[in-house]
């Protein structure tokens, strides 16, 4: 198919004179001498980008097969005429929505068969879409007489073909130099919307095991999801539940391993919250990965508070995980290693109140420049609180308090300061009479 040019040429006038010709001879029974009449014309009106005479020419083949009662060339005719060279995007939408309208005579005129037939040659030619959009429009929630399974089926087929069509979209921007506006972001929408209307408490019931199968292919479809927009942690929680099925967690050796595996991966590739931070201890916590002693090395880096220093992390983890699926992306690899630095920033601004540039960037093992970005983005998103002196290169981590702030807080300390004495002047008194009266029962 071909975005539309200018009109080199009209051909109107020699269209006019052709269909006459054309319908004369299919009524004579002489179908094929006729369509061969109108290709000729039409590879000229398509070369000429004449949008008008090209649409005409299509959409009257059609309609002589379609007259002519005989489907098999219908269906030759709308395949052939769509994957000409250059053919005119316009003039397919015509001709598919032109065979649409005959759809329903067809069924029951001709049959389930012939019906189907054409059916399947219309999804052929419009890749997919045609059959993507019918399915995505329903909305089968909403229908009392299936059962649970049944529209969780049907919800988890439309997400497929959503995500098919998605991806599809998204592998055509920058084609022939130009951009699909959005890409196929209306249907990741789509997708997202489609999974809110799954109901996991239905997928987690024990006494729904025979639903295992939709439960791991729905959460496979929002892992799918999750890493499209980046969401590593959505995609961590994912792969917990996943782990949760009981029939995974049980194949220790095999899905159950993978899967503890991809929660490792994901929950440190996610941006530090206290969400993150949380799913990340309790991980640690959790005997199961005690079992992988490199992942549970790797979690145990980013839960305790030390420094990772990036060249001996990728000299340590890099050989094993840039062989795995995840980390063979060289974006998530240099995901990895923002958490590292991140990490070894919220560490330095534990213990030091100022540093010097040069000092924080020799730990961090960046450039100057590398360390500011990363700094700043830590600031902006409220992860820690810093200020930077160029002219005299420090870098503070603890905020200036203001006069009330620091009587509040000796108060407090003398409070505390003074509770203290008292409970030692009070120790004391209770040692001395003890003494008392140990002396005056020996005497």
């Amino acid at each position: 198919m071909a975005d539309p040019k200018k009109q080199e040429k009209d051909f109107t006038k020699e269209v006019e004179s052709l269909l006459p010709e054309a319908e004369s001879l299919a009524t004579a029974g002489k179908l094929h001498e006729a369509l061969d009449k109108i290709y000729v014309l039409e590879k000229q009106t398509r070369n000429a980008s004449d949008l008008k005479s090209t649409t005409k020419l299509v959409t009257a083949a059609s309609e002589l097969c379609y007259k002519a009662r005989n489907f098999k060339a219908l269906n030759n005719n709308i395949n052939t005429l769509s994957k000409k060279h250059g053919q005119l995007k316009a003039a397919i939408q015509a001709m598919v929505e032109q065979a649409m309208g005959w759809l329903e005579d067809i069924r029951k005129t001709e049959g389930t068969d012939t019906w189907l037939e054409l059916i399947e040659t219309l999804r052929t030619v419009t890749e997919g879409k045609l059959a993507s959009d019918l399915l995505s429009e329903l909305q089968v929630e909403t229908y009392s007489s299936m059962d649970r399974r049944e529209k969780t089926e049907f919800i988890l087929e439309q997400m497929r073909l959503l995500i098919a069509l998605a991806r599809l979209k998204d592998s055509e921007i920058g084609k022939d130099g130009k951009d699909s506006i959005g890409g196929g972001e209306a249907e990741w929408v789509k997708v997202r919307v489609g999974g809110r209307k799954v109901n996991e408490e239905f997928l987690k019931d024990k006494a729904n095991e025979a639903c295992d199968d939709l439960k791991l292919k729905y959460y496979d479809m929002m892992i799918q999801y999750a890493l499209q927009q980046s969401s590593y942690l959505d995609a961590a929680k994912y792969y917990y539940k996943v782990w949760e099925t009981p029939t995974i967690k049980e194949d220790v050796n095999g899905r159950g391993r993978v899967a503890l595996e991809h929660i490792v991966y994901y929950v440190v590739l996610a941006p530090h919250d206290n969400e993150q931070s949380d799913m990340l201890h309790r991980l640690f916590a959790d005997p199961a990965l005690v079992k992988l002693e490199l992942h549970y090395a790797l979690v145990k880096c980013f839960t305790t508070p030390e420094l990772m220093r990036w060249p001996g992390i990728e000299v340590i983890y890099g050989p094993h995980l840039k062989k795995t699926e995840v980390f063979s992306s060289d974006k998530l690899w240099e995901d990895l290693h923002t958490r590292v630095i991140e990490h070894n920033i919220r560490i330095v601004a534990q213990y030091y109140t100022r540093i010097t540039i040069a000092r924080l960037t020799s730990l961090l093992d960046l450039t100057q420049q590398q360390t500011e970005e990363v700094l700043c983005r830590l600031v902006v998103s409220g992860t820690i609180w810093a200020r930077i002196d160029r002219p005299v290169g420090i870098i503070n981590f603890r905020s200036s308090r203001s006069p009330e702030d620091v009587m509040n807080d000796w108060s407090s300390d003398m409070q505390r300061l003074l509770g203290l004495i008292e409970k030692t002047w009070m120790g004391v008194n209770a040692a001395q009479a003890a003494q008392s009266r140990a002396l005056k029962a020996a005497s």
